[in-house]
């Protein structure tokens, strides 16, 4: 845990999202924690967390590599782990809010996101189907913790 939080201090240049991860794990919320380890030393992570709504769905956030380790290829095997394990648990879609071009190669689209209200609603906010289940509409409500990000 300390060392994912170190990760998370040095990638963002800030403790946020350590605090936003350390508070999904102590909260309950934390679905899925998955790292990348280069000789040692855990280099990326990215985090699954529960949604309050709509049902089976995942929010994709942080996803963070540190700065030296960034352009590798190391974000996007985690997307892919992420994917997987989200699949794993049976989740029908996955939320993000991000680079469109990043995620949109991962199959992350607006137009996915677009029957789902938000207060991150926008060009960056994108969702996922993992497969042919479909959940019905509904406003996409992020675990508590998340509203401590913006403070």
């Amino acid at each position: 845990e300390e060392a994912i939080r170190s990760l998370l201090i040095e990638a963002f240049l800030r403790p946020a999202e350590a605090d936003l991860v350390d508070a999904l794990r102590w909260q309950g919320d934390l679905a899925v924690s998955l790292v990348a380890v280069d000789q040692g030393r855990i280099v990326g992570h990215a985090a699954l967390s529960y949604l309050r709504s709509p049902k089976r769905a995942l929010a994709l956030a942080p996803l963070a590599v540190i700065p030296g380790m960034q352009g590798r290829g190391t974000g996007a095997a985690l997307v892919r782990e992420a994917l997987a394990a989200a699949r794993g648990r049976e989740a029908a879609i996955i939320f993000v809010l991000g680079d469109p071009a990043y995620y949109g190669r991962f199959g992350f689209s607006t137009d996915a996101a677009q029957l789902f209200p938000s207060v991150y609603s926008g060009e960056h906010f994108m969702g996922l189907w993992l497969g042919p289940a479909r959940v019905p509409a509904a406003p996409v409500i992020y675990a508590e913790a998340f509203g401590a990000l913006g403070a």
